[in-house]
């Protein structure tokens, strides 16, 4: 057996919080094995790079989300002043506990977000995407717009605050307040004000909530009693606070990264417009080949465990890299690399996450793209980049697949 941090100081591989290089990044991190020593800003941990290896890990209940758990957190080589600790200490929610106590959670949230209730909002995603669309073309200027800003962006929030029962005045507070909080540019003590400001915001929803619960996901959280104590306060508000985040930003990336897939392999284009290929099947395909989350962070050894040939040590800090792993040749074939929405095997992909930790927002975003994808080109047919895919640039965010920007012309 081997221990991947033998040579780790030597050999890791420093994850760029800038994301000037994502492609060759996965690359790299994929041609140094299926365990690769990183480093995450000074701070040292494993990546796993394989399907079947992320497959069994999420699911060993000896990787664990306890901070405690952690080697340099209990030696105390890292701090909160790591920048990145307000990934991993996040406060109490289903996204941070583990075994009983993240079954008591999630099955508060299950009860909140049932096939039921997403369905009954369908409607309402529909005529947002309507009213986003009509306002995109009085946004162009000379035919071009920022199709993150007017379209990719303020979707995901309508339909997560309409879910949440937040007034629509304090959306533009939510996303200036989640851009600040991922990205690598924001000083640290800023992030810190910005996790406290987030605080203040839920916990004052959540007593807006109890004294006058209505039909919201909120509300639900508060008053579901099903399978033991209901939610603290603390608990409701940590799960709001992390909800928003996932279901949020991943869906941008989603959007926009089917939107670029399908833009630069006009072919593909031409097949799912036509009707030979689904939009589901365009979908699962951009989840695969480019996810909106590039690396989880993080979870942490109670025990050595062995993976293959080697052995994450009792203590180690392990980040499962969803763009490697989405990208594996041993799952997806010697093409893995290419986007084919016509790959003659099943699209089995873990970008949502796999085992008792799989995303619970996954269907709420499969829908929202669902919905918005083909009315976006069946309002545009002559959709088309306004630069070179080459410069469209990631925002400064580590763990996040997202765009500062995504330029387009509405008739090309």
């Amino acid at each position: 057996m081997n221990c991947p941090h033998a040579a780790a100081a030597a050999s890791a591989l420093a994850i760029d919080p800038m994301v000037q290089d994502l492609d060759g990044e996965t690359a790299r991190l994929r041609e140094a094995g299926a365990l690769t020593p990183i480093e995450l800003l000074g701070v040292p941990a494993l990546a796993v790079t394989r399907h079947a290896d992320a497959r069994q890990l999420l699911t060993d209940q000896r990787l664990v989300k306890d901070l405690d758990a952690w080697s340099l957190w209990q030696s105390g080589a890292v701090t909160h002043a790591w920048p990145l600790i307000g990934m991993i200490d996040a406060g109490r929610s289903m996204f941070t506990v583990d075994g009983a106590e993240h079954r008591r959670l999630r099955t508060k949230t299950s009860q909140a977000i049932t096939p039921r209730r997403l369905e009954a909002i369908r409607p309402d995603i529909e005529k947002f995407t309507q009213e986003l669309l009509d306002a995109l073309e009085e946004q162009a200027v000379d035919g071009a717009v920022d199709l993150k800003t007017a379209f990719a962006q303020p979707l995901p929030m309508l339909v997560v605050g309409m879910l949440m029962g937040v007034d629509e005045a304090r959306h533009p507070m939510l996303m200036k307040a989640y851009k600040a909080f991922f990205s690598m540019l924001t000083p640290h003590e800023e992030r810190m004000a910005v996790l406290a400001e987030l605080d203040v915001f839920y916990t004052e929803l959540v007593r807006e909530k109890t004294a006058r619960p209505t039909d919201d996901l909120t509300s639900a959280l508060i008053l579901a009693d099903e399978g033991g104590d209901p939610l603290t306060d603390e608990e409701v508000v940590g799960n709001l606070k992390a909800m928003v985040a996932a279901g949020h930003e991943t869906t941008i990336g989603l959007i926009l990264n089917v939107v670029r897939a399908l833009l630069t392999h006009p072919d593909q284009l031409a097949l799912v417009l036509s009707g030979e290929v689904s939009w589901e099947t365009a979908i699962e395909e951009s989840l695969r080949w480019d996810p909106s989350i590039t690396h989880l962070l993080m979870r942490f050894a109670t025990e050595d465990i062995e993976v293959g040939d080697a052995v994450i040590p009792k203590g180690e800090g392990v980040v499962i890299s969803y763009r490697a792993i989405g990208r594996d040749t041993e799952q997806h074939g010697p093409d893995a690399e290419a986007f084919d929405i016509s790959r003659a095997t099943p699209i089995r992909h873990m970008t949502f996450g796999h085992g008792p930790h799989i995303c619970p927002g996954a269907a709420l975003s499969r829908l929202e793209a669902a919905i918005a994808l083909p009315a976006l080109f069946e309002r545009f047919p002559g959709l088309r980049l306004a630069v070179p895919a080459e410069e469209i640039r990631n925002l400064p965010v580590l763990t996040q697949n997202d765009k500062a920007a995504f330029p387009v012309l509405l008739n090309g």
